[in-house]
């Protein structure tokens, strides 16, 4: 396996991929559903996890076949539409991903593999999201998402629930796709979906959204430096600041415009 720090800056890397990844958001027909009552999809599920794991552990089994059965078809729909590039024949490639993940399960082959999946479920996700959600409130809840995610770890509340869910495995050794696992380094689902929800909230503008997923990869290896003095850190913080900076940029330009 790669060291530790080695680990973990690649996968804050692949969050500001994940910035970089999505098409517009746009979907009409999907219209019908647009409330900011969405944006709560982004905030709510921390709590939600940490409380239900809490309260019965076994909540993290219902978790870890949820994300099996979900995020291969999540993946597929990512690789057929979403993603920059798109081509419905890519969604093929999902099998020898998923197959690689299980076959080379504790391998870093495996990891990347499982890894690849999760995060293409999370563009499409993300994607949905934006498409039925009005920016602000998009914006508003990865702010908070970002305030909760921060509160739980450095109340050490997240820490323990987070380590069940981690731990949990389906049968037969298939693999684990409710997190982002790479080396000796672990993130979370939502870490992923908060940076891919970013990147369809800025796919409008490709200059705009490249620049933010350079932006997001800084700033996450920046952040990653404090794990030499803390075991565990929120990685929505770096997707939040990332935003925050876009946001204050745009108004400086705008004022001396």
């Amino acid at each position: 396996m790669i060291p530790f720090w080695l680990s973990i800056g690649c996968l804050s890397l692949v969050q500001g991929a994940l910035v970089a990844l999505p098409k517009a958001a746009t979907a009409p027909l999907l219209d019908r559903l647009r409330s900011r009552w969405w944006a709560l999809a982004l905030p709510l599920p921390i709590a939600i996890v940490v409380g239900a794991i809490a309260l019965e552990e076994t909540s993290a089994d219902f978790l870890t076949y949820l994300a099996l059965v979900a995020c291969p078809p999540l993946a597929a729909l990512a690789l057929a539409a979403i993603v920059r590039g798109a081509r419905a024949p890519l969604a093929l490639l999902v099998l020898p991903l998923f197959a690689v993940a299980w076959a080379w399960k504790g391998e870093l082959s495996g990891h990347t593999a499982a890894l690849v999946i999760s995060a293409l479920a999370c563009v499409s996700l993300g994607w949905l999201l934006v498409c039925v959600v009005p920016g602000r409130w998009v914006k508003l809840g990865i702010y908070a998402m970002a305030a909760i995610d921060a509160y739980l770890v450095l109340s050490n509340l997240l820490q323990e629930p987070n380590a069940t869910l981690n731990a949990a495995a389906p049968a037969a050794g298939l693999p684990k796709l409710q997190l982002a696992h790479f080396g000796d380094a672990l993130m979370g689902f939502g870490d992923l979906f908060v940076a891919a929800t970013l990147g369809a909230l800025l796919a409008y503008d490709r200059r705009l959204q490249l620049a933010g997923a350079l932006l997001a990869a800084a700033i996450g290896v920046s952040f990653d430096f404090l794990f030499f003095a803390l075991d565990t850190l929120p990685a929505t913080v770096p997707i939040a600041l990332t935003l925050a900076a876009l946001e204050l940029g745009g108004r400086s330009r705008a004022t001396s415009g």
